[in-house]
C-alpha cells in the first residue's frame, strides 16, 4: 500500500511497509500519524521543514541511516527528528552529525571510577576539576614548548642536558605530566583500538619518547648517535599539536584540512609541474645566470608562491618574460582550490558553533 505525505507543499510517496520498519516513530506508527491525515486529498500533511523530510524519509528507505544535509544547520534538523520521534533511534548518530569522534564520545567506560578519569581527561566543560586539569594541561603544553624554544639561546645550549639546569628539570616536569596523562587516558579508553590508532594520541606518544630515547643513550659521544638525538630534540616540537585537545578552532583547522587533503595535494601537484616547466625556461632564457635546472627550483618555487625572495632573479628580457608567466601561473594554480578549502571550513566552523550553541 502506498501514502501519500504533504510536506508544506511537497508530496512524497512512498510504501506503508517502508514506514513501519520503525513502529516508535511518528511516521511509523499509524495511531500518532493519523493526527495528520487529510481526509479530503488522502495523503498526510505536515507543515515542517522540506530539507529535513529528505533525511528523514530517507532514514525510513535505507533502514536507519540518518543523513543530515550539508546546507541544514544542526538545530533544524534535531528539531526535525525529535518532531519525527526519532531521537531514541539515532541518538548515537547525533554526535557523527556533528563531525566529532563518535567512536569514543559515544561511548563510556562501565567502571565509575574509569568514566570520571576520563571524563575529567576528555570533557574538559564537564566539571570544575576537568576545567582545572585542561588549563594545567595547556600551562605544560606552552612551558614545554618555550622551553623547546629557548634552550636552543648560545648561552644556554652547554647546560640544556646537565642534569642540574633548571630547564632540564623543567623538562622532567612536562615529560612527567605527559606520561601520566596518557597512561590514564589509554587505561580509561573505553575504545583501546581506536585509541592508538588516534592521530593526537600519536602525537602525545611523540611528545614524549624522545626524552626515554635519549634517556636510554646516555651521555654518548658517538657521532651518528649525536645526530639522531638532534633530530629527537626536533620531534618535540610535535607538543605543539597537543594544543589541539583543548582548542576547537585548532580542531576544525585540523578537520578542514583533512577535508581538503584532496585539492592540497592536486595543488602540489599543479606547482610541481609549474615548477619544472618555468624551471626549464629560464634556465635555458638565462644559462650563465641559472646553472641547471634544479637550481632554477627556487627561483620557480619564490616565484609562483607570491613569496619574491629576490636571491635570484632573471635579467634578460626573455628570462623576465618567463618569470611573469610564472608569477601568473602560481597565482591562478594558487587560487584554484581556495573556494573549497573556504567552503570546507565554513561547513566545520558552524558545525561547531551549532554545538557550542
Amino acid at each position: 500500500k502506498r501514502v501519500k505525505i504533504n510536506v508544506s507543499g511537497m508530496v512524497y510517496e512512498t510504501l506503508e511497509s517502508t514506514l513501519d520498519r520503525f513502529p516508535t516513530s511518528l511516521l511509523g506508527c499509524r495511531e500518532k500519524r493519523s493526527v495528520y491525515f487529510d481526509s479530503m486529498k488522502k495523503e498526510y500533511f505536515f507543515d515542517r521543514n522540506r530539507v529535513a523530510f529528505d533525511s528523514i524519509l530517507y532514514f525510513y528507505q535505507s533502514n536507519g541511516k540518518l543523513l543530515r544535509p550539508v546546507d541544514l544547520d544542526m538545530k533544524t534538523f534535531v528539531n526535525e527528528v525529535y518532531f519525527f520521534e526519532l531521537e531514541d533511534l539515532v541518538s548515537h548518530q547525533f554526535i557523527e552529525a556533528y563531525g566529532s569522534d563518535t567512536s569514543l564520545v559515544s561511548k563510556m567506560p562501565d567502571n565509575a571510577i574509569q568514566r570520571k578519569i576520563w571524563e575529567v581527561l576528555e570533557l574538559p566543560h564537564s566539571s570544575f576539576t576537568a576545567q582545572v586539569v585542561a588549563v594545567w594541561s595547556v600551562g605544560v603544553i606552552l612551558l614545554s614548548i618555550v622551553v623547546f624554544c629557548i634552550e636552543t639561546l648560545p648561552g644556554l645550549r652547554e647546560t640544556r642536558t646537565e642534569k642540574s639546569s633548571a630547564l632540564y628539570s623543567i623538562e622532567i616536569l612536562c615529560v612527567a605530566w605527559f606520561t601520566l596523562e596518557l597512561l590514564l587516558r589509554f587505561l580509561t579508553c573505553p575504545n583501546k583500538p581506536h585509541f592508538i590508532i588516534s592521530f593526537l594520541n600519536i602525537i602525545d606518544v611523540l611528545a614524549i619518547l624522545p626524552y626515554y630515547i635519549m634517556l636510554g643513550l646516555g651521555d654518548t659521544k658517538d657521532t651518528s648517535t649525536l645526530a639522531f638525538l638532534r633530530i629527537l630534540r626536533l620531534v618535540r616540537v610535535f607538543r605543539i599539536f597537543k594544543l589541539s585537545r583543548h582548542y576547537r578552532g585548532l580542531k576544525v583547522l585540523g578537520l578542514t584540512l583533512k577535508a581538503s587533503l584532496r585539492e592540497l595535494l592536486l595543488l602540489t601537484f599543479f606547482l610541481l609541474m609549474g615548477v619544472i616547466v618555468f624551471s626549464s625556461g629560464v634556465y635555458y632564457a638565462e644559462s650563465t645566470h641559472f646553472s641547471s635546472i634544479p637550481e632554477a627550483f627556487w627561483f620557480s618555487v619564490v616565484t609562483m608562491t607570491t613569496v619574491g625572495y629576490g636571491d635570484k632573479a632573471p635579467l634578460s628580457t626573455w628570462g623576465k618574460l618567463v618569470g611573469s608567466m610564472c608569477a601568473i601561473a602560481g597565482v591562478l594554480t594558487l587560487a584554484l582550490p581556495v573556494p573549497v578549502i573556504v567552503s570546507n571550513f565554513s561547513f566545520f566552523y558552524n558545525q561547531d558553533r551549532d554545538r557550542r550553541e
